[in-house]
């Protein structure tokens, strides 16, 4: 079974679903220039034929209540067993990746 999902195309949402790839959460994202601004079809990632390797997702910081961490105080997910998605002045990247650089930033969303 193989589903893609399109989402407006954006520098961020690309940085978002690189990660994703990278991780290992989805299987594959490609850019299309449909409509105005284009769309990412991101092609996710199953265990067996039904299981998704995604199994939760939370969106952290929001428009009304962005949340800051520190290079000090960022989140582990599931104790390591995910990722936080971080937002930083060094680019988008993961908890682990921000404790390899020491920056904190915008925490962005959780994967598990």
């Amino acid at each position: 079974m193989q589903i893609t999902d399109p989402v407006a195309d954006s520098n961020l949402k690309k940085a978002i679903a690189q990660i994703l790839l990278d991780e290992g959460y989805i299987k594959a994202f490609q850019i299309t220039d449909e409509g105005v601004q284009g769309n990412i079809h991101i092609t996710l990632k199953y265990v067996g034929k039904k299981e998704k390797v995604i199994s939760g997702l939370r969106r952290v910081s929001k428009p009304g209540l962005r949340v800051y961490a520190g290079a000090e105080e960022l989140p582990k997910v599931l104790k390591g067993l995910g990722i936080a998605i971080i937002s930083t002045s060094k680019g988008v990247m993961t908890d682990k990746k921000a404790r390899e650089l020491h920056v904190g930033g915008e925490v962005l969303a959780f994967v598990w």
